[in-house]
């Protein structure tokens, strides 16, 4: 749900094929391999979590007869979000008939994705779009938001460096048309406002924020929690029901 959809103490699985080229070194895997192990993971954990045993020869992995204990509790399996930065990635999606969070344009993620879901006679209606958006709910937006920002522009400048040393190109980050995940800062009824729209203009059912962003002091944020807890999710829970 937009606020809180695991309090019923569901477990939930989110798959990326990862990116940073120092992730790959640590496993002493080729980054090259990342489709096909993403691929042929989902695969083996869907039969893990099936009733027969795991019998599967790929690629990159190849298991026979091997029994998979205890079994998850939620009919089909734990349910599995796919992360998504361009239209084959949606498509990936869309294929195996996962929840998706969209990390690029709506034209190349989340319309390829309800697309693909579609041609495959499956309503996207019945699937989750989850996005990480962090926000900062104050009353003086201008002086919370400087103790903030030079942690923020040290995360963003450490995302820009890993896509780099990956060979990625980091102007899609800055996409006007990319879905946005900037800050949203101002007062309640502000923060209300800007999240209820986001949510309505891009079907989001799960959002997720930063409870602190790193090297700054949680506490530096427990007011903006406490003003979020108290005067903006009754609100949202309000304007969006069937989410919250």
């Amino acid at each position: 749900a937009v606020l809180d959809n695991l309090s019923g103490g569901r477990m939930e699985l989110g798959v990326g094929m990862g990116y940073a080229a120092h992730e790959f070194a640590a496993f002493g895997i080729p980054r090259a391999q990342r489709v096909s192990r993403t691929e042929e993971a989902v695969q083996v954990l869907r039969q893990a979590w099936s009733p027969e045993p795991v019998r599967f020869q790929g690629k990159r992995y190849a298991f026979e007869d091997v029994s998979v204990f205890p079994k998850p509790v939620q009919p089909g399996g734990i349910p599995l979000w796919m992360a998504a930065q361009s239209a084959a990635g949606a498509e990936r999606a869309a294929a195996f008939g996962v929840n998706l969070l969209p990390q690029g344009t709506r034209s190349t993620t989340l319309d390829p994705w309800r697309a693909g879901l579609r041609a495959r006679g499956r309503n996207p209606s019945e699937f989750r779009v989850g996005m990480i958006r962090s926000w900062l709910v104050s009353d003086d937006s201008e002086r919370d938001w400087a103790v903030i920002k030079p942690s923020e522009v040290h995360r963003m400048a450490r995302y820009d460096q890993w896509a780099l040393e990956a060979g990625d190109d980091v102007t899609g980050f800055r996409d006007p048309d990319r879905i946005p995940q900037r800050w949203i800062i101002g007062n309640a009824a502000h923060c209300v406002a800007e999240i209820s729209a986001f949510v309505a203009a891009y079907g989001i059912t799960d959002l997720v924020s930063w409870a602190s962003p790193p090297g700054l002091r949680p506490a530096r944020m427990n007011a903006s929690l406490e003003k979020f807890a108290r005067q903006v999710m009754p609100k949202l829970k309000q304007l969006h029901p069937a989410s919250a």
